[in-house]
């Protein structure tokens, strides 16, 4: 069983910026692609972004292409999410998720295992 934390949410204003973490349990970090996904207020869970298991593969979705960038540390068992230029639009629900795949996906179904969320909440 994997667990995820994540953390760096918060209150910010538009334009600004704020740093995810997603610190995961599992000593076999590196054999997990890692993504982020969202769920705003009344909406869907949402793709964010992907990395692969050693981070040369990125994806990202078109809303947040340029402003956002995924990375990851595997030696600290940590993924993170760079959030620029945020949006009102951005706010949500903010989670990171672990997919034991060669190459990331966009797909949901396809995450194993999920963490419990931090909130962002960008005012206009």
């Amino acid at each position: 069983q994997v667990r995820l934390v994540e953390s760096g949410g918060g209150l910010v204003q538009a334009g600004g910026s704020l740093r995810l973490s997603c610190a995961a349990s599992e000593r076999t970090f590196s054999s997990f692609a890692m993504g982020w996904f969202r769920q705003g207020p009344g909406k869907e869970r949402e793709f964010v972004a992907a990395i692969s298991r050693s981070g040369g593969i990125t994806y990202y979705a078109d809303s947040v292409k340029g402003r956002f960038t995924i990375s990851r540390d595997n030696a600290k068992n940590t993924v993170y999410l760079q959030m620029n230029s945020l949006k009102p639009e951005d706010t949500a629900v903010y989670y990171c998720a672990a997919d034991l795949i060669i190459r990331p996906t966009m797909d949901a179904r396809s995450y194993d295992y999920w963490g419990q969320g931090t909130q962002v909440a960008v005012s206009s």
